[in-house]
């Protein structure tokens, strides 16, 4: 533990290490997606180097670190660290495949089917207009709405715009014409039952949703069977969500929610090279 500068009052700030949990492949992947940036804007100069800027931005994402914690521990204005995270997060985000160039690139590695599902990753309270729509409540808290594909084995593709948190996902699917981008790339998708008659087609649907029970009708050994089937199918789909989770500045996000999709683009790049790396 070391000390920094003295303040008025014989105080002192306090600064620690702690470990990444990241590998150093994604390090070094951000640290020169800045370098090349700062070479097209011709810009010479910055408080710290690319690979420290790299580690201050990884560490507010992963640990979700306050941005006024990681300034006072590297002399940095919190303005600065923030237009750092700004900077970062837009060249991440502009790396994140689209639905259609993602769906073809599965069916050229000879692919068949994506996995499907929408999560809710909680907000702070909202406050005004935009109090209940981003209010959830089926969570009974406030959040935001996003759907992911992932390939069969579970590693994200795609991820949707940041939608409020009373979204379905049935509507949010809609809205992406996620039917269409599907039948364009010839794949098909398996999803549960909150994308139920998302797919009208009943001779060869894109969509499989497995049988749904009511009180009119109880579902056959067969329905049982082959929802069984299709829910251990689609287990992988949470293992991508968990690795997209353990981003924990998803925690409950502090951001404006307009511009939590170029957050979820930007954490979708990282989470698919830390995907590679095998962490």
């Amino acid at each position: 533990m070391t000390k920094t500068k003295e303040h008025a009052g014989d105080t002192v700030s306090l600064v620690y290490q702690c470990r990444l949990p990241l590998s150093t492949h994604t390090l070094h992947y951000l640290t020169d997606l800045l370098r090349r940036h700062l070479k097209a804007i011709r810009s010479r100069w910055r408080a710290l180097p690319p690979g420290r800027i790299a580690v201050i931005v990884l560490a507010v994402l992963r640990q979700d670190q306050r941005l006024a914690d990681m300034a006072g521990g590297n002399d940095i204005s919190a303005t600065t660290i923030r237009r750092w995270h700004d900077e970062l997060i837009h060249l991440l985000a502009a790396k994140a495949p689209r639905l259609d160039r993602a769906l073809k690139k599965i069916a050229r590695r000879g692919g068949e089917v994506v996995l499907i599902d929408g999560t809710f990753i909680p907000t702070q309270r909202r406050t005004g207009e935009a109090n209940r729509p981003n209010c959830s409540g089926k969570h009974r808290r406030h959040g935001l709405h996003v759907l992911a594909l992932t390939d069969e084995w579970g590693r994200l593709v795609w991820i949707s715009a940041a939608r409020p948190g009373r979204t379905h996902d049935i509507t949010a699917a809609r809205r992406d014409r996620i039917l269409a981008h599907l039948r364009a790339a010839g794949l098909g998708a398996l999803a549960d039952l909150g994308f139920l008659r998302l797919d009208d087609e009943g001779d060869d649907p894109v969509v499989v949703t497995g049988f749904k029970a009511t009180r009119a009708r109880r579902l056959s050994s067969a329905e049982k069977e082959a929802n069984r089937v299709l829910a251990a199918g689609r287990v992988p789909v949470e293992r991508g969500f968990a690795h997209l989770k353990n981003w924990r500045i998803l925690t409950k996000l502090r951001t404006d929610p307009a511009r939590a999709t170029r957050l979820f683009h930007a954490l979708l790049v990282l989470t698919n090279i830390e995907a590679t790396t095998g962490n």
